[in-house]
């Protein structure tokens, strides 16, 4: 049972990364982008994820780890960080190379405008619960960055691609939060969440997940561009 966390890291990335190589999909070409994506957004989510630790808003069943931890975190914890974007980012990679159109420019500003307010507002009236405060105005804040402050022109595929990525999400944080398993691997203080879950997942973190994977396109895709100035790779199905 000890191995339960890392191997649920380890069989979200290894199908990922094992088709980074496939030559019609070349995510390995864009690493150079990737790493520093998920290093710098790794850094932000792990001290964000230290200080909620400290502070009892979850925690860790020692039964499922193996025991080897950084500062208040475990390994598998840390590992996280990287497992989950890295599949999240090659999911986008691929569905990038065959959908080329999604919602109206329109119907996308309405659609951010509403998900900032909404967020915003959901956080405000949820003060009193740190994590759903937390979650809902940082996401607000960083939607609103990319689509006012980075102007990205890609904000209707994320939506259309992280709807997708839920179904693969409910499995993975079914398991860390219980489903399946006598206990949860991962536990909340049910002071500091709404309540309501999809099977054992608390709501906000389908909305943790969006920000941490949102955070992690807007480097990796930023540096990407960067890099195709240098490289000429496009990215696209050779």
């Amino acid at each position: 049972m000890k191995y339960t966390y890392l191997l649920i890291d380890f069989f979200t990335i290894i199908i990922p990364f094992i088709f980074s190589f496939h030559p019609k999909l070349n995510f390995y070409k864009t690493w150079k982008a990737f790493f520093p994506a998920v290093i710098i957004t790794g850094i932000i989510f792990i001290l964000w994820d230290v200080y909620f630790t400290s502070l009892g808003v979850w925690g860790f069943n020692s039964r499922y780890l193996i025991g080897l931890t950084i500062g208040n975190m475990p390994v598998e914890e840390i590992l996280f960080f990287f497992c989950i974007p890295y599949s999240c980012v090659f999911t986008y990679h691929c569905l990038d190379l065959w959908i080329e159109r999604t919602l109206p420019q329109r119907m996308e500003l309405v659609l951010t405008t509403l998900l900032i307010i909404v967020f915003t507002t959901t956080g405000i009236l949820l003060n009193d619960k740190i994590y759903s405060m937390v979650t809902f105005i940082g996401l607000a804040i960083l939607i609103s960055f990319a689509k006012y402050v980075l102007k990205v022109s890609w904000l209707s595929k994320f939506y259309l691609i992280y709807g997708i990525l839920l179904i693969p999400f409910v499995i993975v944080n079914g398991m860390l939060t219980g489903t399946g398993l006598e206990e949860p691997v991962v536990w909340y203080n049910q002071a500091q969440i709404i309540g309501a879950r999809i099977l054992t997942i608390p709501v906000e973190d389908v909305f943790y997940g969006m920000a941490l994977i949102l955070m992690n396109l807007l480097i990796y895709l930023h540096l990407k561009i960067k890099y195709q100035l240098i490289s000429g790779y496009s990215g696209k199905p050779i």
